[in-house]
């Protein structure tokens, strides 16, 4: 797609890492090539987020990568991020879009096809759960494969979200996955650069 110039979309979640802090953990994934991330603590004091988010911000530039902040358009322009990714409970796509313009990339997550269709103004979207995942349990059962397929031939970037592994990528991308989105199998992996380079290559 014109303008996304990413495949791979890495979602943080600091309570799943050990043995280093979160930006350790995105810097060895921004080593393995990682070009977008969403930073998405959810549970973090804004006071809290905002210098998480400025770190992030310089850390992501460095390796010339995107950055999104989950949910709060404020907080992504405060920091100066790429982008603001928002939730069904957010901000509709098309208010964002008219708020602030081109100022900001807009990611949307979404769990139907309807739900596609009403992130009108959205960049992309992540779409899921694909599969079961322990994380994702709370939005309802796994969409399956079978709904990628439709939504895969939407006028937008969908991204391929819950229980993704390298094994799934190729079946994902055959189905109508523009791209996949994801949390612990990189976050947790023993070494984040190869994990994460090893994505970057079954995406391109």
């Amino acid at each position: 797609m014109p303008g996304l110039a990413f495949r791979l979309y890495l979602i943080t979640d600091r309570a799943i890492i050990s043995g280093m802090t979160l930006e350790d953990a995105v810097k060895r994934a921004l080593d393995g090539g990682l070009q977008a991330l969403q930073l998405r603590e959810k549970d973090m004091p804004v006071r809290e987020l905002i210098p998480l988010a400025e770190r992030m911000r310089r850390l992501a530039s460095r390796y010339g990568a995107k950055l999104f902040i989950n949910d709060r358009a404020d907080v992504a322009l405060a920091v100066d991020a790429d982008g603001v990714h928002l939730t069904t409970q957010s901000v509709p796509p098309g208010a964002v879009r008219s708020a602030f313009g081109n100022r900001l990339m807009i990611g949307a997550s979404t769990h139907s096809v309807d739900e596609i269709a009403a992130a009108s103004g959205a960049d992309f979207v992540t779409f899921g759960p694909v599969y079961d995942t322990p994380s994702k349990r709370a939005y309802g059962p796994p969409v399956g494969i079978e709904w990628l397929h439709q939504v895969g031939r939407c006028n937008v970037p969908v991204f391929a979200l819950g229980g993704v592994t390298i094994e799934r990528v190729r079946e994902l991308r055959e189905a109508g996955a523009f791209g996949v989105a994801l949390i612990s199998d990189i976050l947790t992996a023993s070494d984040i650069t190869s994990k994460t380079a090893s994505y970057i290559k079954a995406l391109s």
